[in-house]
């Protein structure tokens, strides 16, 4: 049986919103990152690592009490230091990876990424149109090899284009765009 490591990306400051990423709620009052974390839970991830940076201290409240939490003091560098750092901590056979800024990320995304079997050599990315987007598969063992390369904002998409990622086309299901301005 394949054990998944959800990862909810929260750290940024969230400067085009005017509000960290990880502070964000619906309409309803919801968290953001709570939602995100609830989601990765749902499609079966066995741990789910909320990654803080940005207003750590107060987001801190708002994730559910069953995920843990990794707070990285180097948020700022970018995407790829929080998702090294994740990954880092990751255990099993492969992290479902997925940005807090899509809170409308329906369940049905996440069940076709995880339709075909996984192991710790997936490499799938979802893709919208053609576009890359979020959540992202990546096996564990290509953990060590991704790692380096994540640097900035770039996140793992050079790396996965070299090795080989499956893109999974869901644009009948979501538009894949995150939230940058309210």
């Amino acid at each position: 049986m394949t054990t998944l490591t959800g990862i909810v990306l929260a750290a940024g400051a969230g400067s085009r919103l005017g509000q960290p990423k990880a502070l964000m709620r619906t309409a309803d009052g919801e968290p953001w990152v709570a939602r995100a974390a609830r989601l990765l839970h749902a499609s079966g991830c066995a741990r789910v690592l909320v990654v803080l940076g940005a207003a750590a201290e107060q987001a801190t409240s708002l994730v559910p009490i069953d995920c843990e939490i990794l707070v990285v003091e180097n948020w700022a560098d970018g995407m790829g230091e929080s998702l090294r750092a994740a990954l880092a901590l990751a255990g099993g056979d492969a992290a479902l990876i997925t940005l807090v800024d899509l809170p409308d990320l329906p369940i049905d995304v996440v069940s076709r990424m995880l339709a075909e079997p996984v192991t710790r050599q997936t490499l799938r990315q979802a893709v919208f149109e053609g576009r890359p987007g979020h959540p992202v598969l990546i096996g564990r063992a290509h953990w060590a090899g991704v790692a380096p390369t994540l640097v900035g904002d770039r996140g793992a998409r050079d790396y996965l284009v070299a090795n080989g990622v499956v893109e999974v086309e869901c644009a009948d299901l979501f538009d894949g765009h995150d939230i940058d301005r309210l």
